[in-house]
């Protein structure tokens, strides 16, 4: 993701969440610190054939910790895969963050993402109480080990997809 695709973003994000939308000054303030050599955000954008942003994702990465920030998908692609590529890139890039471990809140309404992040080997491990605002609904906590050899490697099935 760079600057000039704020704007879709922004628009698809409203779509999506016209609760708890992003402000333009927190893309800002995340792509400040996803390039350069001392870099810790990784965010990416998913287009179409046309240019269109269908997707898009987030991740921040400090002290052997990674933390999903966002991760949606256009409404149209959801059941295409495109959840599941944007967590992998996400992912990947948590390893050459060198990330042990992976968090991420996730709407206890949205078992749609519950199921994508339980297929990649996150666990349950509590809840925030009313975290998003202004709706005041609880997110569940995730966590994924990628220290853990043997976790699932579950990321190459397909099926329901993210919005949040």
């Amino acid at each position: 993701m760079r600057w000039w695709d704020i704007e879709p973003v922004l628009a698809l994000e409203y779509e999506l969440f016209p609760e708890d939308a992003w402000s333009p000054g927190m893309f800002w303030s995340e792509l400040a610190h996803a390039r350069g050599p001392a870099a810790t955000r990784r965010y990416v954008v998913a287009e179409t054939p046309d240019g269109r942003i269908v997707g898009y994702a987030g991740l921040a990465a400090a002290g052997g910790l990674g933390d999903v920030q966002t991760i949606a998908a256009a409404r149209d692609q959801w059941g295409t895969g495109l959840g599941s590529r944007l967590l992998t890139d996400l992912l990947q890039h948590a390893t050459a963050f060198e990330c042990e471990e992976v968090l991420l809140e996730v709407r206890v309404d949205n078992p749609r993402a519950q199921k994508l992040y339980e297929r990649f080997g996150f666990e349950r491990i509590g809840f925030r109480r009313g975290y998003y605002q202004p709706g005041n609904v609880d997110a569940l906590v995730m966590r994924l080990s990628l220290l853990d050899e043997h976790r699932p490697h579950r990321e190459g099935r397909e099926g329901t997809e993210s919005n949040g």
